[in-house]
């Protein structure tokens, strides 16, 4: 197995999980009410517990964790919150759909991350239940989802509220 790629892989992941997690958080906060509002709140905590589990992975596989790369991450979310929403200041429909493509993108990655994971690693991973971590990243798509498609048809269908299902 080749460590250094692998490291970096992970390193690239927890990055990834790190402008996640602050992403989950952001949406949650922006969409607090409602069905959205209680999907986003446990999926922040998921996402959250899944970084943890990351880090847990890293260790166990002796990676270290390049903090220029999470810096960067994290500062990158913040960034992304300057990008043109379709009104000067504040939220939009269009924040909502950003936000939420940005959580089905992370949480796809995750999925690739953690069926890598099971394909290489698994004997070195010993306890971390490999195959109920692809299975959540798969539940969390699938609960992401209606929300994604009512938000987007909020933001372009101007007009007609969304709902969900």
């Amino acid at each position: 197995m080749n460590d250094k790629l692998r490291g970096i892989y992970l390193n690239d992941h927890l990055a990834g999980a790190t402008a996640g997690s602050e992403l989950a958080r952001r949406a949650a906060g922006s969409n607090s009410e409602g069905e959205l509002g209680a999907f986003l709140k446990r999926l922040t905590a998921e996402i959250e517990e899944d970084r943890q589990t990351l880090e847990e992975v890293m260790s166990r596989l002796d990676v270290g964790t390049d903090r220029l790369k999470r810096t960067f991450a994290w500062s990158a979310e913040k960034l992304g919150r300057l990008k043109p929403n379709g009104q000067l200041l504040g939220y939009s429909p269009l924040s909502r759909v950003i936000e939420l493509e940005g959580l089905h993108i992370g949480i796809s990655g995750k999925l690739s991350l953690w069926q890598a994971l099971a394909a290489t690693s698994a004997a070195e991973l010993e306890g971390i239940d490999l195959d109920a971590l692809i299975g959540r990243a798969q539940a969390q798509l699938a609960g992401l989802e209606p929300f994604r498609i009512a938000a987007t048809r909020e933001a372009f269908e101007a007009g007609e509220p969304a709902s969900v299902g």
